[in-house]
């Protein structure tokens, strides 16, 4: 099984990411990107994009980007995670874009940056860093 393999199974596992309609839609090394539609059961009282959604995307994108510099019997957990709220979710789709900042052993530090797509154009919303850890997998 590939890397590429290995996170899409473990993506796929998320039911959490199948309930807000989330894809993978593309795996690189240190780097992963997520959409999501941003429909009307995830928006708070104002109407925009729950700040819950937009931080599950990001966690998801910079915990899969860790990933990827892993073997295929790893995985991550999060240990810590801070997000920035940039701009308010206003459009159709999110798009989580994670990426590596500084692997290791013991712990990776990764970011993901989260846009706002609306009449196809991108709006920054959020920033999200964090620290992933290396767990063992079972043995299937």
């Amino acid at each position: 099984m590939t890397i590429e393999d290995h996170i899409r199974r473990g993506f796929a596992l998320q039911s959490m990411m199948k309930t807000i309609g989330a894809e993978l839609t593309a795996v690189g090394e240190g780097t992963v990107e997520i959409s999501a539609p941003l429909s009307p059961g995830f928006l708070q009282h104002n109407g925009f994009g729950h700040a819950g959604l937009t931080f599950t995307l990001g966690d998801t994108a910079a915990g899969c980007a860790a990933m990827t510099l892993l073997g295929t019997d790893q995985a991550v957990v999060t240990s810590e995670i801070g997000v920035h709220l940039l701009s308010p979710a206003i459009g159709d789709v999110l798009i989580a874009r994670g990426k590596v900042i500084k692997p290791g052993r013991r712990q990776i530090v990764s970011s993901s940056d989260v846009f706002a797509l609306k009449d196809g154009v991108e709006k920054h919303i959020a920033t999200l860093t964090g620290t992933m850890v290396p767990i063992a997998l079972d043995a299937p």
